[in-house]
Formats: C-alpha cells, sequence, structure tokens
C-alpha cells in the first residue's frame, strides 16, 4: 500500500509541477487534445501507460524497493 501511495503522490507532483510552471502550455495541450479523434487520444493514452509499465519493470530490475 505504501508503494501505491508513493507513486500516486509522484505523479501528483510532476502534475502540480506542470500546471505551476506552465498553466499556458497545459491550456494550449488540452485544445489540441480536444481537436483529436477518440481513438486517437486512446492510443496516446495506452501508450503512456504501457511506457510507465515499462518503466516500472526496469525499476524493479535495478533494485527498486516494491
Amino acid at each position: 500500500m505504501s508503494t501505491l501511495l508513493l507513486a500516486l503522490g509522484l505523479v501528483m507532483i510532476i502534475e502540480g509541477l506542470a500546471y505551476a510552471l506552465a498553466p499556458s502550455l497545459i491550456e494550449r495541450m488540452l485544445e489540441v487534445l480536444r481537436t483529436l479523434p477518440q481513438t486517437a487520444v486512446r492510443q496516446v493514452g495506452l501508450l503512456i501507460m504501457v511506457s510507465g509499465l515499462i518503466l516500472v519493470w526496469f525499476a524493479a530490475q535495478l533494485g527498486a524497493a516494491f
């Protein structure tokens, strides 16, 4: 459970930094996402999810404690 809370906290820190440091960039990114078809947005989401899974696997191989 502590690992899940750690991961969630790290995601919230990164998301918060993006909104705090570059709010106009976030707005432009959202405008671009609105113009894309839902299938493209879904594919990008799946790609990001798989990339995250690979990073977590790689971290575990390097000895990160889970």
